[in-house]
């Protein structure tokens, strides 16, 4: 199956579309940085990247020149808009925000109607303050067809759609419809090492009549804690002494003590911390200038101050973060046993987003920060997309049958 990747960034997203079974028909992306590391481990024979058309170019002038073989030739759609619009961090403009560029994904889905689409995006597109316009997005990506008129407001815009889904005239007024489902997910629930929450909007062409559903859950806090405070495994695992493991934060006792005893079901497994992603790296601290391992070089400054004090060895990373003007902020610091602090070098930054060892990021600590922060966790891109090509890979197999047998699509 082919797939056009839309703000590919470093390429997290896009090394889960090819590790799910997707071809890039396009990769599309203007920053020039994130070009480079991509251009850098495509020339290096990086095998997930290698066959990549990369376009350097602004996803609002590349689908003016981009035509597929035929409307609906195109299996997936995928990408992560920017974000400051709707980022915590950022100003909250929203569809006043020039970077808005869910209009142009929109736009692009409404020209390729492929089979299926994935988005990304922050938690702050849920907040309250964008409620509507989030709902807008939805009703836009489950009906792009039916477009914006060239004087009406998006409030317009939303209101109309809203009656025309309300009425059941939309089926009518377009032939082209999504099945759309959003979901907010917790990166560390599916094994990633870091507590990133990012929204996953996943559509499928409702002709393709797919029941879909988010993968489930299979790592819990709850199961960490256990392993660390009621069995101990996770200190023997690492080889902690006794006298070396740290005290038990007051916040965990309620829940330790809940559980303790319990027969814990074993579907879940226990939440991968920053100890266990970067186990086998040496402290950057003391390691000499030629490492074997790519992009973990030591970078001096870092300092908690309120509201950024660091991620804890012992759990999932805080959520690494781009920073204002690329210059990522606290989050990005690793809180020692003994209580200091230090910078995540970008290896260490990149196990956390899970990106294999071998990929390199061009640029330096800063930039290269900058583009893992915007990133999309590899192994979190990577089960989100294989459940989508699953799916299509099913009905794909339906209609097949369905033409072998002569019996309805839906009997068969």
């Amino acid at each position: 199956m082919n797939a056009i990747e839309l703000f590919a960034g470093a390429g997290g997203l896009g090394m889960g579309l090819t590790l799910a079974g997707f071809k890039a028909d396009a990769v599309v992306e203007w920053d020039k940085w994130a070009c480079d590391t991509i251009r850098q481990n495509k020339e290096r024979g990086f095998p997930l990247v290698m066959n990549w058309p990369l376009v350097e170019a602004d996803v609002r002038e590349w689908i003016n020149d981009y035509s597929p073989s035929r409307p609906g030739s195109v299996d997936l759609v995928a990408g992560g808009p920017p974000c400051q619009p709707f980022s915590m961090g950022g100003k909250h403009r929203a569809h006043q925000d020039a970077r808005d560029m869910f209009p142009v994904t929109v736009e692009v889905i409404r020209r390729l109607q492929p089979r299926a689409f994935i988005v990304e995006n922050v938690k702050g597109l849920t907040r309250s303050s964008f409620h509507n316009y989030y709902q807008y997005i939805l009703l836009q990506l489950e009906h792009p067809e039916v477009v914006r008129k060239g004087d009406e407001s998006w409030i317009g815009h939303y209101q109309r759609l809203q009656q025309l889904k309300s009425s059941g005239r939309e089926r009518i007024r377009s032939g082209l419809t999504y099945n759309v489902l959003p979901k907010l997910l917790n990166a560390a629930n599916y094994g990633i090492p870091q507590r990133r929450e990012r929204v996953f909007i996943v559509g499928f062409r409702s002709d393709l009549k797919i029941e879909w559903d988010f993968p489930r859950e299979t790592h819990a806090l709850h199961a960490l804690l256990h392993d660390q405070w009621v069995s101990g495994k996770y200190w023997e695992r690492h080889a902690v002494a006794n006298r070396n493991r740290p005290t038990m934060p007051d916040s965990f006792a309620p829940i330790v003590e809940r559980i303790r005893g319990l027969n814990l079901p074993s579907m879940n497994e226990p939440w991968r911390t920053v100890r266990d992603a970067l186990v086998d790296l040496p402290d950057p601290e003391r390691l000499p200038e030629t490492t074997s391992a790519h992009n973990h070089k030591f970078q001096p400054g870092a300092k908690p101050y309120p509201g950024h004090t660091g991620s804890s060895l012992d759990l999932p990373a805080k959520t690494l973060k781009a920073g204002d003007h690329g210059v990522p902020g606290g989050e990005n610091m690793l809180v020692k046993a003994d209580g200091t602090v230090r910078y995540f070098s970008i290896r260490e930054s990149a196990r956390l987003q899970t990106f294999p060892d071998g990929y390199v990021f061009h640029g330096s600590w800063t930039e290269a920060m900058r583009q893992l922060g915007n990133a999309v966790p590899v192994a979190l891109a990577h089960i989100v997309a294989a459940s989508v090509a699953a799916s299509l890979a099913d009905a794909s197999l339906r209609r097949i049958v369905k033409n072998m047998s002569g019996l309805p699509f839906e009997q068969s």
